[in-house]
């Protein structure tokens, strides 16, 4: 793919092939997603890529925990809940995905199984958690670059014909991703992120959030008009 066709076609896959995506394609695109800029070079990032029996214990502990009504335990500051344009934009792409799948204001039971399934990973078959080095932990920077190699691993992933979606849900219960993953102790759980062959049926798929315009996010100094 060139590379505006990556950027311009890749979207949020929610819906996976069940088929197991071979370990060498996860290297490579990891391979490719950090060749991302980091702060100095600093390269904070880690990756443990889980799949298999080890995934089904994290998708069934994160379940377990959240329908029990267990406090979430993300290891990375949330801030306060979104408001006005922001909280708009949170509103709009849940109404996009809520249509497409069919779900109703009112149909309670098919909201929880949605917000179920990203405690879940969205049911793909792998999930790649970003981790950074704790020595960093308290340096704006170091989840700045993890973000520009998670954004670079999505890319990549779309390049290969791999679907993506980065998710907070996956990682909201971190002792049982750090039990069932061996994440280290130096190690803070920055992202989750489910990877996977997409399934061009499920409804969602098809969901392409909208964006801002250049002339809302942008202001140009210095320039002729």
């Amino acid at each position: 793919m060139k590379f505006d066709d990556v950027i311009l076609g890749r979207r949020s896959i929610r819906g996976y092939k069940p088929d197991p995506v071979p370990r060498e394609l996860i290297a490579e695109i990891i391979a490719l997603a950090m060749r991302a800029p980091s702060s100095m070079n600093t390269q904070p990032w880690n990756f443990y890529v889980i799949t298999g029996e080890p995934l089904d214990r994290i998708r069934a502990g994160n379940t377990e925990r959240m329908v029990a009504g267990i406090p979430q335990s993300r290891e990375f500051r949330t801030g306060q809940g979104f408001a006005g344009p922001h909280r708009d934009r949170q509103v709009g792409v849940a109404k996009q995905l809520f249509s497409a799948m069919g779900i109703a204001r009112d149909d309670k039971e098919g909201r929880q199984d949605w917000v179920l399934r990203g405690f879940r990973q969205f049911d793909a078959p792998v999930c790649v958690i970003v981790t950074y080095d704790r020595v960093l932990d308290g340096s704006d920077d170091t989840p700045f670059d993890c973000g520009a190699v998670a954004t670079a691993l999505v890319n990549a992933a779309w390049s290969r014909g791999l679907g993506a979606v980065i998710n907070s849900q996956g990682i909201m219960q971190s002792p049982v991703v750090r039990e069932h993953a061996g994440i280290a102790d130096d190690q803070v759980i920055m992202k989750s992120i489910a990877l996977g062959w997409p399934d061009e049926s499920f409804p969602a798929n098809a969901v392409v959030s909208e964006r801002k315009s250049v002339e809302e996010a942008t202001v140009f100094v210095g320039f002729e008009n």
